[in-house]
């Protein structure tokens, strides 16, 4: 074979000057073996078959929910839809759909005194529970872990004791003879000369309320405050703002979270309740639960009965939308 023939066959390595040294490169010497892989080309990779993100949130959550849907869904919509039906002489219950219960409830003076009176106690409760909540939720949360920690029990201890053990404690101290307790220190110590009815009133129900659903308020506020930076209050008295400006301009704004959810608490509950303004209040201090209670056990009444329960549960609603409400705005104004 002739040394042209060869020179045509051979590839020879082409040499590279890279300034001082000569080189060889394999792209050079053998170019269509190089392969430049493709960075959009992926390997399917196989994988074991997972269950769905919230699949198994959802699981935990099926008996509660089934729980909710057959014991609290079911009934209140049975309720609701007996809102609205005919009660006939002999005691049956069905169509026509009427309205009639609604408007016999809100055109009756009776019936618009108690929800009157429901929503009056419900909101000086509240007001209280503030007035009070927040020294003893300040206390709880900036005082020694001794005082927090006996304070914390001197505040739930009385969850513990059924609301009508208390309740019937209130009567004991608030009764109207010489045998109340409070009447019978002030005879005594002749401060007054005869009984003063302190049973049976808006005040002694109040005061039953403020102390079965004070914790509500106390609790979530002790929350709240205890989540404040407390540089924040001595960065403020050190430019020289008094404490109670302090308090008006930082404390009670930076708390407001805490305190929508124990004014929910408080107001909805005390709304809600029948057994302390059923002994506390008796007939002369009735609230829509006592008239529920009323309408259904004793007049057998169902459809007006679950009228005014309906009634009941949009107020509690309404104020539970109001407070949501308000601390998705507030979150929504505070957000960078």
């Amino acid at each position: 074979m002739s040394a042209h023939n060869l020179s045509r066959t051979s590839p020879t390595p082409q040499l590279r000057h890279n300034g001082e040294n000569d080189s060889v490169t394999d792209g050079d010497m053998y170019p269509s073996r190089v392969s430049t892989p493709d960075p959009t080309r992926t390997t399917p990779v196989r994988t074991a078959w997972t269950l769905p993100r919230y699949t198994a949130p959802a699981l935990m959550l099926l008996p509660s929910l089934l729980f909710l849907a057959a014991f609290f869904a079911l009934p209140s919509l049975g309720l609701l839809s007996y809102s609205f039906l005919t009660q006939a002489p002999d005691g049956t219950i069905g169509l026509p759909l009427t309205l009639e219960h609604y408007g016999h409830f809100f055109g009756t003076e009776l019936y618009s005194h108690v929800l009157v009176t429901t929503l009056r106690i419900s909101l000086i409760t509240t007001a209280l529970a503030i007035l009070l909540g927040y020294p003893v939720a300040l206390v709880m949360v900036r005082s020694h872990p001794m005082v927090n920690r006996v304070l914390t029990m001197v505040v739930i201890a009385p969850l513990v004791v059924s609301v009508v053990v208390r309740t019937y404690g209130w009567q004991l101290i608030l009764g109207n003879g010489k045998s109340g307790i409070i009447n019978w220190l002030l005879i005594s110590t002749g401060l007054a000369k005869t009984p003063t009815a302190f049973l049976y009133t808006d005040a002694a129900v109040i005061i039953g309320s403020l102390h079965v659903f004070f914790p509500m308020m106390v609790l979530p506020l002790a929350s709240a405050l205890g989540r404040i930076d407390l540089r924040i209050e001595d960065a403020a008295r050190t430019l020289g703002a008094t404490t109670w400006r302090i308090f008006r301009k930082i404390t009670i704004p930076l708390s407001l979270p805490g305190l929508t959810v124990g004014c929910t608490l408080v107001f909805s509950l005390t709304a809600g309740s029948f057994v302390t303004p059923a002994i506390l209040g008796g007939s002369v201090s009735q609230m829509l639960g006592m008239l529920v209670d009323q309408q259904i056990t004793v007049v057998y009444d169902w459809p007006f009965g679950a009228a005014v329960a309906m009634v009941l549960v949009a107020i509690v609603l309404g104020v539970s939308i109001v407070s949501i409400r308000a601390l998705d705005r507030r979150k929504a104004v505070s957000a960078p």
